[in-house]
């Protein structure tokens, strides 16, 4: 008898310690993962709050996208610098631009650039990073080229260039700079998943519309037309009423919540970097076999996939801070010789 309380205890023991687990309050989320959560409800939909759980079923997703975008920020190559001593010495500096000039017109253009060298936290130091990206084209021309022993005339090429080379969260910490970037990586996610929310609000919209249409047109056939219409046009009402009700619901902010979360555990496909590997000359025409006759050299970089889909080479670059300041000087200068004309 003695030895029978002893199991029938522990399991009064655990049973009350299980509930006693159930009913404590869960731990004060991650202020970061709190301040994530509110940018999410701020972007997408602030309606998003008040779905049962909101917190609950977007904690876990949005902790994971935090991670992956410090993981893709992470993987940027870089700082490289980019100045005119660079554009004569590394090759893919010289691939980015046409000319030497263009670097400083990219710099006085920028407005990130500007607005950066106008704030007095800008003389820390002689140098600032930020995020380059570029848009990598390709045309194809006919040129010279050396075949064996022999120039020929009129060789298909295929040149590589790049456009609009742009400078993304220029700061002279790199670590601001960086934690600017992994902010701005989770708002592409939130503003990606945000245009398939308009997109469905949109497709409600027509589909209200087409339904108030067919109606009417219904009323007609009941009225003009035999069996064999009205039951067609019956049936595609009912189908019109169907989605519009599908259509509805997934706009519901439980549902929406749902749906976000699984996006965010999968946030690949929406944003992600593509390494590249192509080899050029100086004159960036691109050669499939890297002939050291033709001086070329092989360019390696990533591309960034984000809610545009266009591909854009990234990394991580350093500028001066007074060749910066001179470009914007340069640039000023032009524009106000070009309105005085």
């Amino acid at each position: 008898r003695q030895g029978w309380p002893g199991p029938l205890h522990q399991d009064r023991v655990s049973l009350l310690s299980a509930v006693a687990d159930f009913l404590k309050p869960a731990p004060p989320l991650d202020p970061s993962l709190r301040k994530a959560l509110d940018r999410v409800a701020e972007l997408v939909d602030p309606m998003l709050k008040s779905a049962p759980g909101f917190e609950k079923h977007l904690s876990g997703p949005v902790d994971y996208a935090l991670g992956y975008c410090d993981g893709l920020v992470a993987s940027l190559p870089g700082p490289i610098e980019i100045n005119r001593k660079a554009f004569a010495n590394d090759p893919l500096v010289h691939a980015l631009f046409a000319t030497a000039g263009d670097i400083d017109q990219m710099l006085g253009r920028s407005q990130a650039v500007r607005d950066f060298l106008a704030e007095p936290s800008s003389w820390e130091s002689e140098h600032f990073y930020a995020m380059f990206v570029a848009r990598r084209q390709q045309k194809k021309q006919l040129g010279m080229a050396k075949q064996g022993d022999v120039i020929r005339n009129d060789v298909p090429q295929l040149v590589l260039f790049f456009s609009g080379q742009t400078l993304i969260e220029p700061s002279c910490q790199l670590e601001t700079t960086l934690h600017g970037l992994r902010c701005k990586a989770l708002e592409s996610l939130l503003h990606t998943f945000r245009a398939h929310v308009k997109a469905l609000r949109d497709e409600r919209e027509g589909l209200r519309a087409d339904l108030s249409v067919e109606r009417a047109h219904l009323a007609v056939l009941r009225s003009t037309s035999g069996e064999h219409a009205l039951e067609v046009g019956t049936r595609h009402l009912a189908e019109l009423d169907a989605k519009l009700r599908h259509t509805a619901e997934s706009l519901m902010p439980e549902h929406m919540v749902h749906a976000l979360a699984d996006y965010l555990k999968s946030p690949e496909p929406a944003l992600h970097l593509s390494p590249v590997r192509i080899t050029v000359d100086p004159q960036g025409i691109v050669s499939d076999d890297g002939n050291e006759e033709l001086n070329a050299h092989t360019l390696n970089f990533p591309e960034l996939t984000a809610r545009d889909r266009r591909l854009h080479l990234a990394m991580l670059a350093k500028i001066s801070r007074e060749e910066a300041r001179e470009a914007v000087e340069i640039v000023r200068d032009q524009q106000h010789r070009f309105m005085l004309i």
